[in-house]
């Protein structure tokens, strides 16, 4: 099997849950603003934005919890990648730290 082939199966061994939740972002000037987080993986998420954000930029994240059994779902982010999608932009981020 080919490298290439075999890092694009390895970033699979995390499979995607939809989500489609509203999601508060924060980033490091304190600006804080919403999103919707379209999927989330073991490693990562999509998020759907309005306003630009550049790749490398980091952002702390807070997915409200939808059951009161389970705390909100905190991070801090790096977005990997950042793509003009209708009227916003869709970032792939990277899951730095976990923090609830």
């Amino acid at each position: 099997m080919s490298m290439t082939m075999r890092d694009y199966s390895e970033k699979r061994d995390f499979h995607r849950m939809q989500v489609n939740s509203e999601i508060q972002i924060t980033d490091a000037e304190g600006r804080s603003f919403t999103g919707v987080c379209k999927d989330l993986s073991g490693t990562g998420m999509q998020i759907y934005v309005e306003g630009f954000v550049a790749e490398g930029v980091r952002l702390h994240t807070l997915l409200p919890s939808t059951s009161e059994q389970f705390p909100p779902f905190e991070t801090e982010v790096e977005v990997i990648r950042s793509e003009a999608a209708g009227d916003g932009y869709l970032l792939g981020v990277t899951i730095n730290k976990v923090k609830h």
